[in-house]
């Protein structure tokens, strides 16, 4: 069992972490933007799908949400970056410690709760407090609604780090599986491998997914307080 957790420890050379190796990846591998007329056609696949994201994102929320655009999209690429790389053989995955996950989620939450107080006070101290509540119940409700306005960075890390640790165990364990039956049940061998390569696709479907759903939680946060 300790060796199937091996793969979520922090990677290490000689004693010297790598975790800021690993975090500075993504941005590498990506072109630098061009001022010029005509770009290859990475360039323009990257700007296309970073257009794209940013204005399916922005486009429902207020105009004074729209100064965010830039962070929602560099997180987004850079999240989808991270959990679709620690999918290749030999590498890490730096979306699957807690630590990291809440390192994004606590301080972007924390922002839009200032902003709400900051410019709309009443409006933000009301959701506290749905509409039409009954006197008995207002001290209950807003106990509960307070502990679930805390509650959401909690939420927003642990959903990709479950998500993505789920996956990852469930790969190791049916690839161990498939690796051992080989020789004693090359049928069954052969059906586990179908297994697992219909599980690699959805786990890069989930990877694309849990970046989006984290940007997209945090852009909902954010319009309740703009």
């Amino acid at each position: 069992m300790t060796n199937m957790f091996d793969q979520f420890m922090s990677p290490s050379y000689m004693g010297i972490p790598l975790m800021a190796l690993a975090l500075t990846l993504p941005w590498v591998m990506y072109p630098t933007p061009t001022s010029r007329w005509l770009n290859n056609r990475l360039l323009t696949l990257q700007a296309w799908f970073i257009n794209r994201f940013a204005q399916q994102l922005m486009l429902p929320m207020n105009p004074g949400a729209h100064k965010w655009t830039l962070m929602f999209a560099s997180l987004m690429v850079f999240l989808l970056t991270l959990n679709l790389l620690g999918l290749m053989p030999y590498t890490f995955t730096p979306t699957t410690q807690l630590s990291l996950n809440m390192g994004f989620a606590v301080p972007m939450w924390l922002a839009t709760v200032i902003i709400g107080f900051r410019n709309q006070p009443t409006i933000a101290l009301a959701h506290l407090l749905p509409e039409g509540t009954p006197p008995l119940l207002t001290p209950l409700l807003i106990m509960i609604e307070t502990i679930s306005l805390f509650i959401r960075p909690l939420a927003l890390g642990v959903r990709l780090t479950a998500n993505l640790t789920a996956g990852h165990l469930l790969i190791q364990l049916i690839s161990t599986a498939a690796f051992n039956l080989m020789f004693m049940m090359p049928t069954v061998a052969i059906l586990t491998t179908v297994v697992l390569f219909l599980l690699t696709m959805l786990e890069v479907a989930v990877a694309v997914i849990q970046a989006y759903v984290f940007v997209l939680l945090l852009s909902l946060y954010l319009q309740e307080n703009v």
